[in-house]
């Protein structure tokens, strides 16, 4: 079964998800003019609040929309995805990352303004918005808006949850000696009390706590490069270098070729930010404006903060410091956040780097956790009704100590599958709703009023 499984896993990150993710990507961006660029700066003033008008239908602000979604793709990715990346396709993976992202802001604008255009909003005032909404009013196809609804519910309880309450857990036993039950147990806690107010105050915890983590982990990585100045203009010219030569065989991995550095900086990329998979635009649908192109805009700054910003500071960590060129004491090649943690161990200039990686995937972790549950709540919402959400609330804390606790290979591989599975649907909807994307757009940018609305502050 296991073996079954894992064949599936690769064949549905194979190289036609790739392709589609990456192809559906491009084609947004030459249909938009590559708006990520166009509208960048415009982008960044809209999070301050100063188009913000009081009287829209919504329940979070623009700045916590992003934050909520920002909790739930902020994760291991960034650290351990990084790892991984670098160590098996070598600093030039970085730059298919950062390429990745690119096209992936343009994928977020997308999807999340036909999230905000098609949205619903229920009678109590609360927001049911995503995938599932315009396969099905834009695209008419709502069994493929119930298959994304299943998909995603399903990736809830994997990759937003046990996957997570295991990557708390097991940082803090090994770095503080902490019982994973007892981390399991205070993160189930801690999450009902969360998520049981709803978007509105996972909005508000995530607009506190994803600045300060963000900030705390970049901080730290500033360090590392302040201390090592010389070597950033190397570190920049070998992940450019690397992307399109590929890297000789160095000190821990072997051999590391373009194809390598293309694939799993492009997988891992699209780990990392989501973009494309259809759970962002759950959390941005929910935004307080009546502008879908505002909300897009908002999202597509997503990709930029978590891969460009975020995933670059620790590859730059491991290139830095040439931790990836190290072996552990068997011989083996370091990877994932055993290595991201060598180098901070080796950069910075006090000793305990290794705690400060065991932290930052501490709060990166259980934001996703919070984060996601949210994406699922919404889907069982609009599976079974609200009746059923309480219920699913309740079931998701509980199966958190069980993540913490329990060894998750099979979980990690079952949730990758259903992570390809939402890409799949929610690609089709905006392969096929881009015309509208388009539309919008121009309707938007070609009236000043809404663009720059007399009600701003």
């Amino acid at each position: 079964m296991t073996e079954f499984l894992n064949s599936f896993d690769s064949f549905m990150w194979g190289p036609v998800t790739i392709c589609l993710l990456v192809g559906t990507g491009v084609l947004v961006a030459l249909m938009m003019k590559f708006i990520q660029f166009r509208q960048f700066i415009y982008a960044w003033k809209l999070i301050s609040g100063k188009f913000d008008n009081p009287d829209d239908k919504g329940e979070v602000t623009h700045f916590q929309a992003l934050a909520t979604a920002l909790s739930a793709t902020i994760g291991t990715g960034n650290i351990a995805g990084v790892g991984t990346a670098v160590a098996i396709g070598g600093p030039g993976a970085i730059f298919w990352m950062w390429i990745t992202a690119i096209f992936g802001m343009g994928l977020k604008y997308a999807e999340c303004l036909l999230s905000l255009n098609f949205r619903t909003i229920h009678e109590d005032g609360s927001v049911g918005a995503g995938p599932m909404y315009y396969l099905e009013k834009g695209l008419g196809k709502k069994w493929l808006g119930v298959a994304f609804a299943f998909f995603a519910a399903v990736a809830s309880f994997g990759i937003g949850n046990m996957v997570q309450a295991n990557s708390v857990a097991e940082p803090l036993l090994t770095s503080f000696g902490v019982p994973k039950l007892a981390t399991g147990i205070v993160m189930a806690v801690l999450c009902f009390a969360v998520i049981v107010g709803g978007i509105k105050r996972i909005g508000s915890f995530a607009g506190k706590i994803v600045p300060f983590m963000a900030l705390f982990y970049v901080a730290s990585v500033l360090i590392i490069i302040v201390t090592h100045l010389d070597l950033v203009p190397q570190a920049f010219a070998m992940i450019f270098h690397d992307g399109f030569s590929g890297s000789a065989a160095v000190g821990g991995f072997t051999g590391s070729v373009v194809a390598q550095a293309i694939r799993f900086g492009v997988a891992r990329g699209v780990f990392s930010n989501e973009a494309g998979l259809g759970s962002a635009p759950i959390a941005h649908g929910a935004a307080q404006t009546e502008e879908p192109v505002r909300e897009g805009l908002v999202a597509m700054l997503g990709p930029f903060i978590d891969t460009i910003v975020i995933c670059t500071m620790t590859g730059l960590a491991i290139i830095m410091t040439g931790a990836y060129t190290m072996v552990d004491k068997a011989g083996a090649a370091l990877s994932g956040s055993d290595l991201t943690a060598k180098a901070f161990s080796l950069g910075l200039p006090f000793a305990g780097g290794e705690y400060i990686v065991s932290i930052s995937i501490i709060f990166f972790a259980f934001s996703t956790v919070i984060g996601w549950s949210y994406y699922g709540d919404r889907c069982v919402n609009y599976l079974f009704g609200n009746k059923f959400v309480k219920p699913y609330k309740i079931l998701y804390c509980i199966i958190i100590p069980i993540g913490a606790t329990t060894q998750l290979t099979t979980v990690w591989t079952i949730s990758d599958i259903f992570n390809a599975l939402m890409a799949w649907p929610n690609l089709i909807g905006i392969i096929f709703l881009s015309p509208l994307v388009v539309k919008k757009t121009k309707e938007y940018f070609a009236d000043p009023d809404r663009v720059y609305p007399k009600y701003s502050k």
